[in-house]
């Protein structure tokens, strides 16, 4: 008889998920046995004799169905990080599973009058803060789930659930399709003018994992990004573009635009059966904007003070590429390129440039460090811990005091198997239960340059700041203490969430910072002055055509799901009518933005995506408290740690920031910081 790794005590460091025993097809029958063991937890707190009270009810249910959440907690990781086609079809049979069992859980009316008997007699229980949180989380958790819909309602929910379950899994699949599914393959040499030695190597190298002549360029973002940079050729530009911005919408099998109609209508009608106006209604009042409006009116301030940066940035480019003898007018796919030359000659400084002095390894050491300077915490590889790729590294994480708090793993390459893009997830969360603090388990996920035969992996300084932003969060959850797992870490408000990985991205515009990092990987010379002032000059290059693309996508976010009837109409069409105010350039015939906007139609962005940009205004204040203060100041690290790292979704965000700051955040530390204060010249 086979056992199963995935229902067995973990017998490995930490009990960390055993990766190397565990094979595709131990999936589905784990899911099938988690979720009877699950059902039973459950049956066990609704049909309970005894009188519901926060133990026997809310607790129980805080902790009902830990082999599914380990069972679905890897899985669902492994499916974003190094998928294949059988685990894509487990997922698309589970799913629908899980948003039944989730359904069963919230719709039964004996459990909620359960919760509802406890929370209704909350002011005599005695409770601490954080109970009394979980408790009022778990109740409204049942409202918002649909707990209070009756007879053909509720059935419609569970409908509504397992639909948009399988739709949003399926969005996802078809942008890793499209994205893979296109390949340049360049074989004359005189196609590759202006790409620098590295890109061109890695292409190569590509092209030789294929058994092909030549060089490949992919749609993957170390691959797509310098060649729209660099390369001299504007029809092969103009051909890169089109295939990365027509991803999802070339009306074949993977084509999103029918997904899409179908999810923002499911989404709409799921909010109205709740009693919400719109989508957006429904997940904002759980959100520190509270509401459509407040969110609309803080991206159209943000619009009205960098509207006219922006396009001051791109007539700039414009005039730079007419004088360098651009005939044709000015497209998407020269913009990227002239602005790199146009900063070049500004600056006398390319992002290549910083390259060899950020080799993956050293920026590696240098971001642990940076941990370890701030929070006194430190970081030991140890190979014994099980990883699901071989290119994966797991680390133990000690406190200052030497006791085990996390494990990391940290994955950086692109693969067939990865989705695109960068994220931090865990697969398990830090709580407090019998007086154990269970520690969490964290994993970074990148896709940064891979090392070729002579050159390890070298990143760009806007890589480095995409690390940083990653190990913010992972930071989050590392140093997370609090005594559910349900607040545990990032498990807040996702207009907060960005806070932690966005802020430390500053010590990437930090000369002191930048200088212990950045180290030639050939001579090992520290990054010399003149070449970070030049990094620190050009930080604000553009930052108002940064920060409109950046609204942008709020707005599209905002309109998809403010929606208060069933959308009917063409994709492209509503999505120009929501870009519109932010547009500078003519419109592209045959691509859609909509279609590949997996943070809102495959993840959790839905209505959230202003949440970047929110989050840079907390950022932004909240740093010049370090400024202030000293950038390694202990004590203010400390603070920041206490009143937010630590405290994860226990209290009001608002009230974690001020406990920090002192003072509630306005934009002009942003606005400031990005060079948006002075009236554009025209």
């Amino acid at each position: 008889m086979n056992i199963n790794p995935l229902l067995q005590d973990f017998n490995t460091v930490h009990q960390t998920p055993p990766f190397n025993n565990i094979k595709t097809e131990d999936y589905l029958p784990a899911f099938i046995e988690a979720l009877d063991s699950a059902r039973a937890d459950i049956a066990k707190i609704i049909n309970s004799k005894d009188e519901p009270s926060f133990e026997n009810t809310v607790l129980a249910l805080e902790y009902a169905g830990p082999q599914l959440e380990k069972v679905s907690t890897i899985f669902f990781n492994i499916n974003s990080a190094e998928t294949n086609d059988e685990i894509q079809a487990i997922a698309r049979e589970v799913s629908p599973m899980l948003t039944a069992y989730s359904n069963d859980i919230v719709l039964n009316d004996t459990l909620f009058s359960r919760i509802k008997t406890v929370y209704d007699s909350r002011n005599n229980l005695n409770l601490n803060p954080e109970q009394i949180k979980l408790l009022e989380d778990s109740y409204k958790g049942f409202e918002r789930k649909g707990a209070l819909l009756t007879g053909e309602d509720k059935e419609r929910y569970r409908s509504i659930t397992t639909e948009l379950s399988k739709l949003t899994l399926q969005f996802g699949e078809n942008v890793l399709a499209e994205t893979n599914a296109f390949q340049l393959h360049l074989t004359d040499s005189a196609d590759l003018a202006g790409l620098p030695e590295a890109i061109k190597s890695a292409a190569a190298e590509v092209a030789k994992s294929e058994e092909k002549e030549g060089w490949i360029f992919t749609l993957q973002y170390p691959s797509y990004v310098p060649f729209m940079k660099y390369a001299d050729n504007r029809e092969l530009r103009k051909q890169m573009y089109m295939a990365y911005a027509s991803r999802a919408s070339q009306g074949n099998e993977h084509d999103n635009k029918d997904i899409i109609t179908k999810i923002v209508n499911l989404r709409l009608e799921k909010a109205q059966l709740l009693g919400y106006q719109n989508h957006a209604e429904f997940v904002l009042e759980e959100q520190m904007a509270k509401t459509p409006a407040k969110v609309g009116e803080f991206l159209q301030d943000l619009l009205d003070r960098s509207i006219e940066f922006a396009r001051k940035d791109v007539a700039d480019a414009n005039a730079y590429a007419q004088k360098d003898g651009l005939k044709e007018s000015f497209e998407r796919w020269d913009f990227s390129y002239y602005s790199e030359k146009l900063k070049a000659q500004t600056f006398d400084f390319t992002e290549e440039e910083t390259k060899p002095y950020f080799p993956l390894d050293k920026v590696i050491d240098g971001v642990l460090g940076l941990a370890n300077k701030l929070y006194g915490i430190s970081f030991i590889e140890n190979k014994e811990i099980p990883v699901y790729h071989s290119e994966v590294k797991a680390y133990e994480v000690l406190d200052e005091n030497g006791e085990y708090l996390s494990v990391l793993y940290l994955d950086f390459f692109p693969r067939k198997g990865k989705q695109g893009g960068a994220w931090m997830t865990t697969y398990g969360d830090q709580y407090i239960k019998d007086g154990k603090n269970v520690r969490p388990f964290v994993s970074l996920v990148c896709n940064f340059s891979r090392p070729t035969e002579d050159t390890p992996s070298l990143l760009t300084h806007n890589e480095l700041t995409t690390f940083l932003h990653e190990f913010g969060h992972g930071l989050h959850g590392m140093l997370a203490n609090t005594t559910y797992k349900s607040h545990s870490g990032t498990s807040v408000y996702r207009d907060f969430v960005e806070l932690p990985s966005q802020i430390l991205e500053n010590w990437g515009n930090e000369k002191e910072w930048l200088q212990m990092v950045g180290q030639h990987y050939k001579t090992g010379e520290v990054i010399p002055d003149e070449l970070v002032d030049k990094i620190l000059a050009s930080a604000n290059f553009q930052s108002g055509y940064q920060t409109v693309r950046q609204l942008s996508f709020g707005l599209n976010d905002l309109a998809w799901h403010s929606i208060t009837a069933p959308f009917e109409g063409s994709v492209n069409s509503f999505e120009d009518a929501a870009m519109a105010k932010t547009e500078l350039f003519p419109a592209v015939e045959g691509t859609s933005f909509s279609p590949a906007f997996s943070h809102i139609f495959a993840g959790g962005y839905a209505a959230g995506y202003y949440g970047y940009k929110w989050a840079e205004v907390l950022d932004a204040d909240a740093f010049s408290l370090f400024k202030q203060n000293g950038i390694f100041d202990k004590a203010t690290a400390a603070s920041f740690r206490n009143n937010i790292l630590s405290k994860g979704g226990t209290v009001d965000p608002m009230e974690l920031y001020v406990a920090f700051r002192g003072q509630e955040p306005t934009l002009d530390a942003l606005m400031e910081r990005s060079g948006l204060v002075n009236p554009v010249n025209n």
